[in-house]
């Protein structure tokens, strides 16, 4: 009779898994996350197509697109969901290596935990082994002349072959390339890159190599007024961030009109107004302006009259491009613009894409904004090629910004491993044991590389191994001929930013996995099925019973 009473600290209905079992499920889950978009790696990986509720359908192989179209729901899981996310913030590329370096990292740890390791202990010498990783990366490492076309062509062709786009690479790569050098940046210590300014427009239809760079900007906007003219040379060109409309008072007024020659000496006023504002246009010298805001039946008139061609409803973020690209000054107030004010571009013509009318405006003199026009024979092509795009420019900013390079193909993982093996060998205690283990996952990129490109990942394995004891740190999978080769001599270079990222991102992820021995869930609070006062009201009383 004397058995200790039961107390309920927790929510009737919430979950708790604890120790080894807890470990077990968040290791499991991040594991099964980095199975779906293993096979995705490489330029032999495979494509997922993913298909949401609404039956819109995503055709990819970009990690971090993957893992933000799945709804995800365990938390371990969601972690490994915002690493991908991180890394393609942060550096553009390398998300899907960075979600299979941390499942890997935490399939090892369990080996390890099976074995009595603590997790702690793991935790301490995969974070000793990440700096010595991160040493030897950069010791490995090749300066490169951020200003030099060919290196920057061969980053973004490397980025460009994993993907969908592969066949069309050398093309979309050079435009990659011309778009950031253009709006590159010199500081004091370097160059800096703000991607924002290149600005990607994406059209269905014709066919990927159509794909080109605009010296400017391409506005999915149409002429305004018919009569206007619908191609300017030598454009002078006005950006107006206020309405050329008459604008509405913002108290409530009435006009008491007695007499009908009242009523047209209003509406003349109103006339007047609006040609006044054209006017101040004009005076300034412009013959193309681009308004945020409306523009006027009345005013777009004159404008037709006056031979000024203009576009209206820009939104915020394509004017400040605009001014980047042209030189233009956002002119808020009418009566402070000036000849000063006003941006120069060689041409401005609409141009009709499919069944739409864009306005182009090119040929600026040195921009610091830019548009790619992203075509493709599909929807889904189109969509994939500006995920490809995106990474390819993030990785030129990479190496713009930090200009130092390894060799693609697992190369540099492999050597990195082999460093890290032989200084794993001089620790003492379990610690030992996790470094090592470390060295492996990290070994697991080449080896998915080469199964992906259907090679035997053991010999393969064993080979580069040979290899690198050899001295030959640029040995790694060429998967396109399914051999070993040298991948530097093979022009398959990567940033270095991107695999620093990856080692950073993946371990501290897996690490802070480990350090999980318990997990509790609240349960959902549901509503009582015959509400608050009915019968299901007495759900409650469960509770008292446990007490």
């Amino acid at each position: 009779m004397s058995s200790s009473p039961q107390y309920i600290i927790l929510k009737e209905g919430t979950g708790e898994t604890k120790g080894r079992e807890a470990q077990r499920n968040n290791i499991q889950a991040a594991k099964l996350i980095s199975e779906i978009v293993r096979t995705s790696l490489g330029p032999r990986g495979m494509d997922k197509m993913l298909v949401d509720s609404l039956g819109d359908v995503t055709i990819t192989n970009d990690g971090a697109t993957m893992l933000k179209e799945i709804d995800v729901q365990h938390p371990a899981a969601k972690m490994l969901v915002e690493v991908s996310k991180a890394t393609d913030n942060e550096v553009g590329d390398g998300t899907t290596s960075a979600v299979i370096l941390a499942g890997a990292l935490l399939e090892k740890a369990e080996e390890l935990i099976s074995k009595d390791v603590h997790p702690t202990v793991v935790v301490d010498g995969y974070m000793k082994a990440l700096e010595k990783a991160q040493l030897v990366l950069e010791s490995i490492s090749e300066k490169v002349d951020p200003s030099s076309k060919a290196d920057l062509l061969k980053i973004a062709t490397t980025s460009m072959m994993t993907k969908l786009v592969s066949d069309d690479a050398p093309h979309l790569a050079q435009l990659v390339v011309d778009a950031v050098t253009q709006i590159a940046e010199k500081t004091d210590t370097g160059y800096k890159v703000d991607i924002d300014n290149v600005k990607v427009e994406k059209k269905a239809g014709a066919s990927m190599v159509d794909t080109k760079l605009i010296s400017g900007i391409a506005l999915d906007k149409e002429v305004v007024h018919s009569a206007m003219p619908k191609k300017v040379e030598g454009a002078k060109i006005a950006l107006i961030n206020s309405p050329l409309e008459i604008e509405k008072t913002e108290f409530s007024a009435e006009i008491r009109i007695n007499d009908p020659d009242q009523m047209q000496k209003f509406l003349d006023e109103e006339n007047s107004i609006l040609k006044g504002m054209v006017d101040k246009i004009e005076k300034a010298g412009a013959n193309l302006i681009i308004c945020q805001k409306g523009i006027d039946d009345v005013a777009q008139h004159y404008l037709a009259r006056a031979g000024i061609m203009a576009v209206r409803r820009v939104k915020e973020s394509d004017m400040s491009k605009l001014a980047k690209a042209t030189g233009a000054r956002i002119v808020t107030n009418l009566d402070d613009l000036s000849s000063k004010d006003l941006g120069q571009a060689k041409l401005a013509e609409e141009r009709k894409i499919e069944e739409d009318k864009w306005v182009f405006i090119e040929g600026c003199k040195n921009p610091k904004a830019v548009t790619i026009l992203v075509r493709g024979g599909s929807q889904r092509v189109v969509d994939e090629a500006e995920r490809a795009l995106h990474d390819a420019i993030m990785v030129t900013k990479d190496v713009v910004e930090m200009p130092s390079i390894v060799a693609g193909g697992g190369a540099p993982e492999v050597e990195v491993a082999s460093q890290v093996r032989a200084w794993a060998q001089k620790l003492s205690g379990r610690e030992q044991l996790a470094a090592l283990r470390y060295a492996e996952a990290i070994e697991t990129i080449a080896t998915i590389l080469a199964e992906n490109a259907g090679m035997d990942p053991i010999d393969t394995q064993v080979d580069l191994r040979a290899r690198h004891g050899k001295g030959e740190k640029w040995a790694g999978v060429d998967a396109m001929s399914g051999k070993v080769a040298n991948m530097w001599n093979k022009g398959v270079v990567e940033p270095t930013a991107v695999k620093l990222q990856i080692l950073k991102a993946a371990t501290e992820s897996a690490c802070m996995i480990l350090r999980i021995d318990d997990v509790i869930a609240s349960s959902k609070s549901r509503e009582p099925p015959g509400g608050a006062g009915g019968p299901g009201g007495m759900g409650g009383m469960g509770g008292m019973g446990g007490m």
